[in-house]
């Protein structure tokens, strides 16, 4: 008969020390020191929610925010016959067709979603920040919530020299050009496409200095190594100017590649401010 299997001896038990836990020996309490928090890398404003709870609220504002650029898109789809008056100023001179049944109504549509949005923008804007701010230390909230204001305000100026300079810039050109040989009768759906596109564009390219901040306060890039760059941001700002501007003259060219450089020193001066040292 063979012998009968000894017992092996069972495991040492395993201590698993948890928040709140007391260390056994004066070695241990020496051993486990923790080190002191920064009060700029705290989160104030946490707040404990599971998964499920942040897609809801995430659900929640978005959906608002939809509801209140419909709510203004319908606002000015009741006034919208001045807007596309107030539109077709730069244009001066120019008469425009409706060149299919239907066209302008469509047109009225375009008018009243871009202006919808642009009116909705600060609310949607307090939705965002209501939503990221929570999960954010304070260093970060210090610097989100300028960045947003600015972004918004940036976006707002992109508007106005896209329509005080670029849009009339643009349009004395291409009226100009051929003149004696052609009579000027626009779409009116191509014209605005044209105006509405060139100030989108031009309001999202004024969202360079923004996002340079954000870059140096994070730390991935530093406002001197922005700086060196300063050459292939140029010819940058050339092909950008070439891609976002619908007419692809090259006055309207020009006077955007200028202003994207322009602001790409004032985001560099904003990079050195808010960089870590």
């Amino acid at each position: 008969m063979s012998e009968p299997e000894t017992a092996l001896p069972p495991p040492p038990p395993i201590r698993v020390s948890g928040i709140g836990s007391q260390p056994e020996t004066e070695t241990e309490a020496q051993t486990e020191t923790t080190e002191p928090i920064h009060p700029d890398d705290q989160f104030p404003a946490e707040v404990e929610m599971t998964l499920v709870d942040h897609l809801e609220e995430l659900r929640r504002r978005i959906l608002r925010s939809l509801l209140a650029v419909v709510i203004g898109a319908a606002g000015c789809l009741l006034l919208v016959k001045p807007l596309v008056r107030l539109l077709e100023v730069p244009a001066k001179g120019i008469h425009f067709l409706q060149l299919a049944p239907g066209e302008f109504l469509f047109v009225s549509l375009k008018v009243a979603g871009y202006s919808g949005l642009t009116l909705a923008l600060p609310y949607v804007l307090y939705e965002v920040l209501a939503f990221v701010l929570p999960g954010l230390t304070r260093r970060e909230q210090r610097l989100v919530a300028p960045a947003v204001g600015g972004s918004a305000v940036l976006f707002l100026a992109g508007l106005a020299f896209a329509w005080w300079a670029l849009v009339p810039a643009a349009l004395n050109f291409l009226v100009s050009y051929g003149a004696d040989v052609v009579e000027p009768l626009w779409s009116i759906e191509r014209y605005l496409d044209f105006v509405l596109l060139l100030m989108l564009a031009t309001g999202l390219a004024f969202q360079l200095p923004v996002l340079q901040m954000l870059l140096a306060a994070l730390g991935i890039v530093r406002a001197q190594t922005m700086l060196a760059a300063w050459r292939f941001v140029v010819v940058g700002s050339a092909l950008a100017g070439a891609v976002l501007t619908p007419s692809t003259d090259p006055v309207t060219m020009l006077l955007l590649s200028g202003a994207i450089t322009a602001l790409y020193l004032v985001g560099v001066g904003l990079a050195r401010l808010v960089q870590r040292s």
